[in-house]
């Protein structure tokens, strides 16, 4: 079964929430962590503690909501290990997830209706990771994360 961790600012607490109760119902294993009150957190913070629960293999895949979805997904990309991929429609998700092998969604709970984060989130996570080709893109950004030249 696969563990989702889900983590937000106050901005995303009700969108959290939402796709909290859509991946329950889909049968998926879900924790929310961190407030989810509504008062106001930083955004970093969240991104932070998904990450870890990810690299530590305690979840394989994240959600991360705030306002724009731009903070988190800057947040969570300085933790080596995590693919944090923002997503504003199903192709972008799909993509983040068939090419590069996302492991961290991250989601605008301002600019995207619930519909339309109801319908990303199932593609993101029913999607697959082709590997192929993007299995060499994957291990240049693994080198980038080592401090390396991704060139070899």
């Amino acid at each position: 079964m696969t563990t989702v961790v889900i983590g937000s600012d106050h901005r995303g607490t009700a969108v959290a929430q939402a796709i909290e109760s859509q991946l329950r119902i889909e049968g998926f294993k879900v924790h929310v962590l961190g407030d989810t009150s509504g008062v106001a957190t930083d955004y970093p913070d969240a991104a932070w503690t998904v990450a870890q629960e990810i690299v530590a293999n305690r979840a394989d895949r994240g959600i991360l909501i705030c306002g724009t979805g731009i903070g988190m997904a800057i947040a969570a990309n300085k933790v080596a290990g995590i693919r944090a991929a923002l997503a504003l429609d199903e192709l972008s998700a799909q993509l983040s997830r068939s090419h590069n092998d996302a492991n961290v969604l991250c989601l605008s709970a301002d600019l995207l209706g619930q519909t339309l984060v109801k319908r990303i989130v199932d593609v993101w996570m029913r999607t697959k990771y082709d590997g192929g080709r993007h299995a060499r893109r994957l291990a240049k950004i693994a080198r980038i994360e080592l401090g390396e030249d991704p060139k070899g």
